[in-house]
């Protein structure tokens, strides 16, 4: 139940050079033993998504010594020790055992998933993971959560920092899941002696993912709510997996966020990508959209609007001040996003195959939640015809 695979290309840039710890700080931080290369590596949700990409590249390093990779199939990479089973077996722990850092990926944020389906995996996952790591004697679980959970609010600085409140609700798809996993992380240390959790959140992330986010621009018109202040931070999967990287070898620690160097206002992002907005009242967007998602047409909540209405862009001066860059660049990552989504069509959150488009484009492209209201209207005639 991992994340959508996705589509792995080599990186555009050489890998920034981190700097070397001391060989003694690397022996304490990592266990490293006198003929070792570096710390054994554990990777949930290794198969697929971001999991699947950080395999291969700790697999690759010099400065891992072993990556085991855990999940319900078998992935490509092999080089890795593998174990096939559900993150949330309490035999995990077996599995675990002489591993000194846990990276744990195997989540379930699919928009098309049950609520209460994907809410059991996450939480039941992660509190399986961070018990069963404490137990097999582990020093350091990462834990993935995102920049969504500081919320998206009009009175938000730009840009938030990594110690900024972490205001969301759990009324966008799968943020409650996240504020439960991130309450986990801090509990775990506590409840757990010994054992450190470091949480990476990152902004939009694009790369082969299908979130409500990524479907915002797969509309043929951009949604903009009147009075809205949108500012859109992406994050490519290439830098999520290296800031992953410098966690799992401790040149960072604590809450780290993970994007590209600054934002675009909603101007520039309508410029870059060549498509216009439909700007609507906000009563009138968020009602539709609570109606849609209440009657089944949408996979999206109206929780998830505000992520497009306000602000959520972080600093990411923890990641910085260890050294750490981003090699892609928002606009770069738009261009990426852009041709991923290229012959795709969302309306509302809800993505149509080619007919459906077609007609909607025909009726005057009612875009976004407007557009919605013909899927509602043929809803409706189907029913009657029955």
């Amino acid at each position: 139940m991992s994340s959508p695979d996705p589509q792995v290309r080599a990186p555009r840039n050489p890998s920034t050079p981190s700097p070397e710890p001391s060989t003694a700080s690397a022996v304490a931080r990592t266990g490293e033993s006198a003929g070792g290369r570096g710390p054994v590596v554990a990777v949930t949700g290794a198969a697929s998504g971001v999991g699947a990409l950080l395999t291969e590249r700790l697999a690759a390093s010099e400065e891992i010594k072993q990556v085991i990779a855990i999940d319900e199939r078998r992935g490509e990479c092999a080089a890795a020790q593998w174990h096939i089973l559900d993150v949330r077996d309490p035999a995990i722990a077996d599995k675990l055992r002489g591993a000194d850092v846990v990276v744990h990926l195997a989540l379930d944020l699919d928009l098309e998933t049950d609520p209460a389906a994907r809410t059991a995996y996450n939480v039941r996952g992660t509190q399986t993971v961070l018990t069963a790591a404490a137990a097999a004697g582990v020093h350091r679980v990462v834990l993935c959560t995102s920049a969504m959970v500081y919320g998206a609010l009009p009175d938000n600085e730009l840009p938030l920092s990594e110690d900024a409140e972490l205001r969301a609700t759990a009324e966008a798809t799968g943020v409650g899941d996240l504020l439960e996993i991130e309450r986990l992380a801090r509990r775990a240390p506590r409840a757990h002696p010994g054992l450190n959790v470091t949480v990476v959140r990152p902004a939009v992330l694009v790369g082969g993912t299908d979130t409500a986010l990524t479907r915002y621009f797969e509309s043929p018109r951009l949604l903009v709510v009147a009075g809205s202040r949108p500012a859109w931070q992406f994050c490519h999967v290439e830098d999520l997996c290296s800031a992953l990287e410098y966690a799992v070898l401790e040149r960072v620690e604590g809450e780290l966020v993970v994007g590209c160097d600054g934002w675009l206002e909603q101007e520039e992002v309508e410029e870059l990508s060549g498509i216009r907005r439909m700007e609507l009242p906000s009563a009138v967007a968020l009602g539709a959209a609570a109606r849609l998602h209440r009657i089944g047409l949408t996979p999206s909540p109206a929780g998830d609007l505000a992520y497009t209405m306000y602000p959520w862009v972080v600093s990411g001066s923890r990641l910085h001040d260890a050294g750490w860059r981003p090699q892609w660049s928002n606009e770069e990552v738009l261009a990426e996003l852009l041709e991923e989504v290229a012959g795709r069509h969302t309306v509302a959150g809800r993505r149509l195959g080619r007919k459906d488009a077609t007609a909607a484009g025909a009726a005057g492209a009612t875009v976004a939640l407007l557009g919605a209201a013909a899927v509602v209207r043929r809803a409706r005639k189907a029913r009657r015809r029955i």
